[in-house]
């Protein structure tokens, strides 16, 4: 982590030259009012293919024990940028088969590079971008949110009296939501200096919501079915990480394939317990709650919200450098009639 190699990983984030067809930057999807995802239930690749899952936020993304919605091998930045870059079904950034032309588009940058670099001779590699992005990706902290300042700086005043209950509901053993969404991340499985592990790696967790049950039996639809895709065991059919909640209210729509609209949906879905099967998790079983209990959970997450890290300069595209390009996912209409740069304005 060096300043120098975080300036340059920022300039790549933000650089349409990283994709196949020179159309898409890593900020196309990861937009930073949306807590770095693009407000579409799926996401859209450099070629306007449509991804079977969201785009996943990027906050605090260096604390995630592994990455992606459903894959235990992803286990750094680097190796998870792999997937974007490389996809071929659908295409993403679309490098494969273009790795040289696209190395060569960032000759001019070289120093740059050698800054961030010092001591290679010829610093202008594929390995090190994928360095440089994930470095600035580590850089992405949010902690600044009425729940933090309430929990960590004794500002008494920062949550209102509803979130407060909500708060109260949520850590609750009635509800339960903590098992999932836990630790300072609100997330699954984190990483840190001094996390507990299993002979030296942190244990990974997937859930199965009920979101599905296509076949009486569980199952999820074969466009997507989480870990089963990857292991082939019928105990993690639509089994996904619970990912973080910290700025969720922006982050919509939910779960892994953006099939739930809005917050209160959401917490409905946990209310009802989803699809009963035998391969739905022990923790989803529904609760009992009322319209304003429900409300008052809602009014805790929207507690979630870190005005500073969704505006921070330093997490924004460098000067004279456009975040996206021309015809963004932000302004185009999403699944739900709505365009995603509209979202966090209508709350």
């Amino acid at each position: 982590m060096t300043v120098a190699k975080i300036d340059l990983g920022r300039r790549l984030f933000y650089d349409v030259r990283l994709s196949g067809n020179g159309t898409f930057a890593c900020a196309t999807c990861h937009q930073q009012a949306h807590a770095f995802t693009d407000g579409r239930a799926h996401a859209v690749g450099s070629t306007g293919a449509a991804h079977a899952r969201s785009a996943m936020s990027l906050t605090n993304v260096a604390y995630n024990a592994s990455f992606g919605w459903a894959d235990p091998s992803l286990r750094t930045l680097e190796s998870q940028m792999a997937v974007p870059m490389f996809n071929e079904h659908p295409i993403e950034l679309g490098l494969k088969g273009h790795e040289q032309e696209i190395v060569r588009r960032f000759d001019g940058d070289a120093a740059a590079f050698r800054a961030a670099f010092p001591g290679e001779v010829a610093p202008v590699t594929l390995p090190n971008i994928v360095k440089a992005i994930a470095t600035f990706e580590r850089t992405l902290v949010s902690g600044d949110s009425p729940l933090d300042r309430y929990l960590y700086r004794d500002d008494k005043g920062a949550m209102s009296a509803t979130a407060l209950r909500g708060m109260s509901s949520f850590f609750s053993s009635r509800l339960r939501c903590a098992e999932c969404h836990g630790s300072f991340n609100l997330s699954g499985p984190v990483d840190f200096e001094g996390a507990e592990t299993t002979k030296g790696t942190i244990p990974l967790v997937f859930h199965n919501t009920g979101l599905y049950d296509v076949d009486g039996k569980g199952s999820y639809p074969r466009s997507d079915r989480g870990l089963f895709d990857i292991t082939h065991r019928t105990a993690d059919m639509g089994r996904f990480r619970a990912p973080t909640l910290r700025n969720i209210a922006v982050t919509a729509p939910y779960m892994h394939d953006g099939s739930v609209p809005t917050l209160e949906a959401a917490v409905v879905h946990y209310a009802t317990g989803g699809h009963a099967s035998s391969l739905r998790s022990d923790r989803v079983r529904g609760f009992l709650m009322s319209a304003g209990e429900r409300a008052d959970v809602v009014a805790f997450l929207e507690s979630l919200t870190d005005q500073s890290f969704l505006t921070n300069p330093s997490f924004a595209a460098p000067a004279g450098r456009a975040a996206v390009p021309a015809k963004t996912a932000a302004e185009r209409q999403n699944e739900h009639g709505a365009r995603a740069s509209g979202l966090r304005a209508s709350r």
